[in-house]
């Protein structure tokens, strides 16, 4: 998916760091993170039918980092089974390949994007808002009956944009020797997390419907080829806004959103989303940075 900048460009900016920003990321000199060759393959198998455990296994103990977290997630509260998990081929026969898939992808991803020195706390917001928003994606999934691997991917990647454009204003601040104030990294986090989140997707080569999710899931109805994903990413994002700062998006607010309506969720069905805190927590804490 290409990026129009023009489109999502509202203004001529008039802060020296945010016209530097504009800057780099029209000439394409934005750095973009990597994704870990090992997290690559596991997208790959995400979506293939036909994939195996053995080579799930396989693939993940290429990295004996990786391997030796995800093995501690796997026994962590959010996914424990009724015996410990004491290897990777363990692991995969008690939770199965779609949920390993998940683990491992995840606990790949996290130390490839989510560092920015000296803003750590804002790194562990971003953070917890994507994990909370993927476990929560899958849970409208299942109740939409729709695919719940995807619906996780979604929810994982659609603020993806956010720690990138982090990672390049405090570089860019550091260029022009200037202080990053909170009122404008919050401006420009907002702001540029699509037009960077749309060169991270291309970069990474996702699928299509987690480019699409980046490119419009805070406006739904723009999308053409991905809406019910866009709509449910839309709603587990409020959904972990109001789960992990419930000061800035109450549940009165959160109940009148249009797109409950949209996705024909009943009054019954968010009692249901909005009782699955603890399991959401669960899933957030078991995969801290």
């Amino acid at each position: 998916m290409s990026v129009d900048v023009s489109q999502s460009t509202k203004a001529t900016p008039t802060e020296p760091l945010e016209q530097l920003l504009l800057s780099r990321i029209q000439k394409g000199a934005i750095e973009l993170p990597l994704l870990p060759q090992v997290a690559a393959q596991i997208l790959g198998m995400v979506y293939d039918p036909n994939a195996e455990s053995a080579k799930l296994a396989a693939l993940i103990h290429q990295d004996q980092a990786l391997a030796a977290h995800v093995i501690r997630i796997a026994n962590s509260p959010a996914y424990m089974t009724r015996n410990p998990v004491v290897s990777l081929q363990h692991a995969v026969t008690m939770l199965g390949m779609n949920l390993m898939s998940e683990i491992a992808f995840t606990a790949s991803l996290k130390s490839s994007v989510f560092k920015v020195p000296g803003f750590e706390d804002d790194v562990k917001r971003l953070w917890q808002q994507s994990l909370a928003s993927g476990a929560y994606a899958k849970e409208i999934a299942r109740l939409r009956r729709c695919n719940v691997e995807s619906a996780y991917l979604c929810g994982l990647l659609h603020g993806i944009g956010q720690p990138v454009v982090l990672q390049t204003v405090a570089t860019l601040a550091k260029e022009l020797k200037v202080t990053l104030e909170r009122t404008l990294l919050k401006q420009l986090l907002g702001g540029y997390q699509t037009q960077v989140g749309q060169l991270v997707a291309e970069k990474w080569g996702l699928p299509k419907q987690v480019a699409e999710v980046i490119a419009f899931f805070e406006h739904y109805d723009q999308s053409t080829n991905a809406k019910q994903e866009c709509m449910i990413t839309h709603l587990a994002d409020r959904l972990a806004q109001h789960h992990l700062d419930p000061e800035s998006l109450d549940e009165p607010t959160l109940r009148e959103l249009p797109v409950l309506a949209d996705l024909n969720l009943y009054a019954k069905d968010v009692d249901a989303l909005l009782g699955m805190k603890e399991k959401v927590s669960k899933a957030v804490e078991a995969m801290p940075l």
